[in-house]
């Protein structure tokens, strides 16, 4: 799922989705990140670009990474200058955990910060009992094994539902 913020946008989700994205970018402080920048192909796509670890890309524990207003401050390890940018349009790839940096000073350039290492825990439930119920435009996955005492509630959108079902029934 992308999160979009986009400056002078009049998209009401607009400041809501800074929000999102604010909360993220907090949430990094004291994590070791990858920090990649790009020139913007002629298409405009950002997947199309080759995101290969190259030369000059950092990864560094990033320290108190913050927005103010709509620019975003951080720190280096060991350095007390307080970097920041100014984006046009900031991405927040929340599947693959990615910000998409648009700098405004820069229009040809974007950054992406991610986690350098991403780790799930993985919980195996094998045959479990399930249940299903709407719950106002969403629904709920209840799957529920009594040997290990573990209940997991899913709470899928209408779209993801028909893509589960889809997948599913390949």
């Amino acid at each position: 799922m992308k999160i979009v913020w986009q400056q002078g946008s009049g998209n009401p989700e607009n400041p809501n989705n800074l929000a999102t994205i604010r909360q993220w970018w907090t949430n990094l402080n004291g994590k070791e990140i990858t920090w990649k920048q790009r020139i913007i192909p002629q298409s405009g796509e950002v997947d199309q670009l080759d995101w290969e670890a190259k030369r000059f890309d950092e990864v560094f524990a990033i320290a108190q990474p913050e927005i103010r207003g709509i620019t975003l401050y951080w720190h280096k390890p060991d350095s007390s200058q307080e970097r920041n940018t100014t984006p046009s349009q900031l991405i927040l790839d929340s599947l693959r955990q990615y910000l998409y940096i648009f700098p405004h000073s820069q229009k040809e350039l974007v950054i992406r910060v991610g986690l350098q290492s991403i780790s799930y825990e993985t919980i195996s439930i094998t045959n479990p009992q399930y249940s299903y119920n709407p719950s106002g435009d969403n629904y709920i996955l209840t799957l529920r094994d009594t040997m290990q005492q573990l209940e997991v509630e899913v709470t899928l959108s209408p779209e993801n539902l028909k893509q589960l079902i889809r997948q599913l029934t390949r």
